[in-house]
């Protein structure tokens, strides 16, 4: 009976801070003042090209010695590849959210899905990266998949429309901005390789599409995998199951490849293609259990790769550790805007592009709250050079699936089978979670050794909590709170 009073408790608790914190009228947030940006003559053009759901493992570039990515591939050669690049929330529109403004959600009401029912929005005072870009004399067109809310704080030029699996027609569809007179900002969002509809097969097995189809696409290679030969991550099953889903993964990922080199082979004919940077990153890692909606490392992870023809050193593997909440800074700065009077959460890491390391670039943070309406589980974390801190805030909670990992083969085929173990991971541990996970990484990157409980680690333990606590305040989370809830109940006879 306690433990049932204890998680009424909780979720009641969590269910009125939600909506507290949710209300417009009485959580008004001071933020940026468009005022005094002035672009400079000789601003250069910028791609932001995101991906959906496309981890660090599937490319080739990242050591993927299977899948098909010469696109990509060779971007990497001709800029910088970051090897500890890291969304703030495995979630698409928490995540997108975030590279659109330079700020954590939980502090803009970013808290989850914009869509439907889940009805997430951020605040209306929040000013956006291609608002900024546009006051500063930039041109700013989007294609594809869009996904934050209100459009007129994420407002673009131009929108541009195309089928957002097909990447080589949404290249064609933006000949018209890369002929720009003016700089232009280009938003290029694709729907691969997010797993596609339905997400629920007629029959348990059957593998997701993510977004393949057997006709094919239009003026698009189609490149299939033989499930035999897709490399299984360490932290899922190797399963027959798992093997042909990751199958389909690698032949959504090979489609976005092609429009991406469709699209530099337009700007190149443009004459373009040395006054244009160009970003590849993607909004979360894959989607599959234990990646997409997780703060653990392959839902978090992921690829970077930018290209700045100013920057003489090609071909650069850098360490130095970059996060989504810095993109928007990052990329003013590269378009040369006075930003001073815009406080962000994140900051210009255009000073390590070409460079291997970047000393001063050491820590970065995550924070997730929602995916789905459904889905309440708030995660914070802090990486601190190869240490790394999650804090489970609703640790008494089972995990949460979103609907189309829970539905996945993957999953299914070894919950209908009432396995131990999914993939490293016990079952039970994957769903119930403990308050507070540690990890050295450098030792232990498949985070399967928790140090949180640990004498040896205790300093450590202790100094990353300080710094989530700092965090949390100078980044206005609401769930700071959450720090002193347990106290609270302390001596009042409920059972913690």
């Amino acid at each position: 009976m306690k433990r049932v009073l204890k998680r009424v408790t909780f979720i009641a608790f969590s269910v009125l801070l939600f909506v507290s914190c949710n209300s417009k009228k009485n959580n008004k947030i001071t933020d940026n003042k468009v005022t005094n940006v002035v672009a400079n003559p000789a601003s250069p053009n910028i791609i932001l090209f995101v991906a959906d759901d496309h981890g660090i493992d599937a490319l080739g570039t990242y050591g993927n010695t299977v899948i098909k990515t010469p696109n990509l591939d060779k971007l990497a050669t001709e800029g910088t590849k970051y090897t500890n690049a890291y969304c703030t929330s495995a979630s698409c529109a928490a995540s997108r959210s975030v590279i659109l403004t330079g700020k954590f959600g939980h502090a803009t009401g970013s808290y989850g899905h914009v869509h439907d029912y889940h009805h997430f929005s951020t605040y209306d005072s929040i000013t956006s990266l291609p608002v900024l870009l546009n006051k500063a004399g930039y041109t700013t067109a989007r294609i594809g998949k869009y996904h934050v809310a209100p459009e007129k704080v994420y407002h673009f030029n131009t929108v541009l429309e195309a089928n957002p699996r097909n990447t080589v027609e949404m290249a064609d569809k933006c000949a018209s901005v890369l002929k720009s007179d003016k700089p232009f900002f280009l938003y290029f969002c694709t729907d691969d390789p997010h797993r596609g509809q339905p997400f629920t097969p007629e029959e348990w097995d059957v593998p997701n599409s993510f977004g393949n189809k057997k006709e094919g696409y239009k003026d698009v290679e189609t490149v299939t995998y033989n499930p035999n030969d897709v490399l299984v991550p360490s932290f899922l099953p190797d399963t027959k199951q798992t093997r042909e889903e990751i199958a389909q993964y690698y032949q959504s990922i090979s489609r976005i490849d092609q429009g991406f080199g469709k699209l530099m082979a337009m700007l190149k004919a443009e004459g373009k293609e040395k006054n244009t940077i160009v970003i590849y990153i993607s909004d979360n890692g894959m989607a599959f259990p234990g990646a997409k909606t997780s703060v653990h490392e392959p839902g978090i992870k992921l690829p970077c790769i930018i290209k700045d023809p100013t920057v003489k050193k090609t071909n650069v593997t850098s360490s130095a550790m970059v996060s989504w909440v810095d993109l928007t800074p990052t990329i003013l700065d590269m378009a040369k805007v006075n930003n001073n009077k815009n406080k962000f959460h994140g900051s210009s890491f255009k000073s390590t592009i070409g460079k291997k390391e970047a000393k001063d670039f050491n820590e970065i943070y995550a924070s997730h709250t929602f995916h789905e309406i459904t889905m309440y589980y708030p995660m914070r974390v802090v990486r601190s050079n190869n240490y790394k801190l999650i804090w489970n805030i609703a640790y008494r909670l089972e995990y949460p699936f979103a609907s189309d990992l829970w539905a996945s083969s993957t999953w299914q085929s070894v919950y209908r089978t009432h396995q131990e173990y999914f993939g490293p991971k016990k079952v039970q541990d994957f769903l119930f979670r403990p308050e507070f996970e540690l990890y050295d990484l450098d030792k232990d990157p498949n985070e399967l050794n928790n140090l949180a409980g640990k004498e040896a680690y205790k300093n450590t333990l202790e100094n990353l909590k300080s710094k989530l606590k700092s965090f949390q305040t100078k980044t206005s989370d609401p769930w700071k709170i959450m720090w002193n809830h347990d106290a609270s109940l302390q001596g009042t006879g409920v059972n913690l």
